[in-house]
């Protein structure tokens, strides 16, 4: 196809294809990536709905301290301190005194080092 021994008219119709041709391609690129977006989508909400029962991203964990004053409020030991904690801790009283571990039995470090040995 000589482009330089075509009249305006010829050129301007080829333009007009060319340009119905593009838009038509753009439109059904558009629509492939947006079913790819959306089975994406799916399957991310679908992962999260299958790990939410879990626990969180490294499971659930027993919890290892309980408030004296209430029971029913445990704590694992991740994340922040509960706020009935850090007003006990304020208080004048000891982590170990909330622990739900028996008082015999050796908790944390400790229980890792007697292991080893």
């Amino acid at each position: 196809m000589n482009l330089k021994s075509m009249s305006i008219d010829k050129l301007s119709q080829l333009r007009e294809q060319v340009d119905a041709a593009l838009n038509t391609k753009v439109i059904e690129e558009r629509r492939a990536v947006q079913d790819q977006l959306g089975r994406l989508e799916r399957l991310a909400t679908s992962g999260l709905r299958a790990r939410a029962g879990r626990g969180g991203p490294r499971g659930a964990v027993a919890p290892k301290y309980r408030n004296p004053e209430n029971p029913s409020e445990t704590w694992a030991g991740r994340g922040l301190k509960p706020r009935w904690l850090a007003a006990a801790l304020k208080s004048g009283k000891k982590l170990e005194g909330c622990s739900i571990a028996a008082p015999g039995k050796k908790v944390g470090a400790a229980a890792k080092k007697a292991r080893r040995k």
